[in-house]
C-alpha cells in the first residue's frame, strides 16, 4: 500500500491542524493505521493508532485529549485532528500501516510495514 500524508503547516500555539493520509494500492480496510512523529535530533515516536475497522484507538500520553485519530475506509484515508497544539508538537508527522491481523495498538515503528513520506508541523509560541 502507498501512503501520502498531507495537511501540515505552521500554526500558533493553541491552534489546530488536521492531517490526512491517503492510501492507494491495496484494500485500505485491511490495515491498521498509525501516526508517528519525529523531531530534529530525536527518535521517531508513536502518536496514535486506529484499528482497521475504526472501532479501537490508542494514543500517546502526550497527545491524549488533544489529538483525535479517525479513518474513512470509503475514502481510503486516515486523519489526525490536532487541537491545542504546543511548540513541543513540532515535528515531521508520518502515517504508517500494518496488516489487520496484527496487533493494532503496537507503538513500535518497527512493527509497521508501510510508511508515508511525512508532513511538517511547526507550532510557534
Amino acid at each position: 500500500v502507498q501512503l501520502q500524508a498531507s495537511g501540515g503547516g505552521l500554526v500558533l500555539a493553541g491552534g489546530s491542524l488536521r492531517l490526512s493520509c491517503a492510501a492507494s494500492g491495496r484494500t485500505f480496510s485491511s490495515y491498521h493505521m498509525g501516526w508517528f512523529r519525529q523531531a530534529p535530533g530525536k527518535e521517531r515516536e508513536f502518536v496514535a493508532a486506529i484499528s482497521w475497522s475504526g472501532s479501537s484507538r490508542v494514543y500517546a500520553y502526550s497527545v491524549k485529549g488533544r489529538f483525535t485519530i479517525s479513518r474513512d475506509n470509503a475514502k481510503n484515508t486516515v486523519y489526525l485532528q490536532m487541537n491545542s497544539l504546543k511548540p513541543e508538537d513540532t515535528a515531521v508527522y508520518y502515517c504508517a500501516a500494518r496488516p489487520y491481523y496484527s496487533d493494532y495498538g503496537t507503538q513500535e515503528p518497527r512493527d509497521y510495514d508501510y510508511w508515508g513520506q511525512g508532513t511538517q508541523v511547526t507550532v510557534s509560541s
